[in-house]
């Protein structure tokens, strides 16, 4: 078997690594054009002196056309967010499966032509990289949604918050994808797990409304803040879920609070840990995964 990744920064290292450690016999091959990105720790870090080719043992490409001669059967697509529907595209054409990561792009452009071809196939060739569905908390709170175990839902508030300048050490954050408009940056699409997060949760909402934009001192042509309103049909009205992303929360904030009419839960996904209130018993549970790591879930 054999796999092409198309951009081996932070994320793309990752899976590289999860990738040889599921098949350590797996042949793999890169496309790079920058060359610039040191090789990573699985706590990003720089490992010095390392280079990645002979680091990870891998074959490099110069251009796209030549990796896919390689001959992939699976093309991981982890480069720049704009890049990643056209680099898809071309993968599915030459006939191997595709994992793209998050979002699957930042406009519709070229989206139709992609269903169209995966079509063609009569088969399933792209999965995009929301792994957030993997989190055992996550499955565990859309369980009890479905068996009503608040009641019926009144609220849900889900908050996103990090500061960017710290997200990768090794780089100027100015340079980062998700910084840059050209690359299909902005908090809307690169923190898009929590808009996934609230469709798999809740479904498909009626109506969706937003504002915001770059309201702070970033060196970014992008928005770092937004506040994001769901408005989802519910038995005595409507249900609201707002999102709130941004780049500049320190320490980081990632949570997500659900009330009904029987109790709420809180989820913080940083820690993973859940609490669960039941008001017919005036009762708090505790749930915690201390075992869990972030990278289970890309496994």
């Amino acid at each position: 078997m054999k796999a092409l990744f198309v951009g081996l920064g932070s994320i793309g290292q990752r899976h590289l690594r999860n990738l040889q450690h599921i098949r350590p016999d797996i042949e793999i091959g890169a496309v790079r054009s920058t060359r610039s990105v040191p090789v990573l720790s699985a706590t990003n870090q720089v490992i010095s002196g390392a280079e990645l080719k002979s680091h990870y043992g891998i074959r490099e490409f110069d251009s796209l056309e030549k990796g896919l001669a390689f001959g992939p059967d699976l093309v991981f697509v982890t480069n720049p967010t704009s890049l990643h529907a056209g680099v898809s595209l071309q993968a599915v054409r030459a006939g191997a499966f595709v994992f793209v990561e998050k979002p699957l792009s930042h406009t519709w452009d070229e989206i139709e032509n992609l269903v169209k071809a995966e079509k063609q196939f009569g088969s399933k060739k792209i999965a995009v990289g929301y792994h957030f569905r993997f989190l055992p908390v996550l499955k565990m709170i859309r369980s009890m949604l479905l068996e009503g175990k608040i009641g019926n839902l009144t609220g849900v508030q889900v908050i996103n918050g990090e500061y960017m300048p710290g997200w990768h050490p090794y780089e100027d954050y100015r340079n980062s994808y998700a910084s840059r408009s050209d690359l299909g940056g902005g908090a809307l699409v690169t923190q898009i797990h929590d808009f996934d997060n609230i469709l798999w949760l809740f479904g498909k909402p009626k109506s969706v409304y937003a504002v915001g934009g770059k309201l702070s001192f970033l060196e970014i042509d992008v928005e770092d803040s937004v506040q994001s309103l769901f408005a989802y049909p519910a038995a005595n009205g409507t249900l609201p879920v707002s999102v709130t992303l941004d780049y500049l929360q320190w320490p980081p904030v990632k949570q997500m609070t659900i009330t009904g009419d029987n109790g709420k839960i809180v989820c913080d996904l940083n820690t993973f840990n859940t609490t669960v209130s039941d008001i017919s018993n005036s009762k708090t549970e505790t749930r915690s995964f201390p075992k869990l790591q972030r990278n289970d879930l890309f496994l």
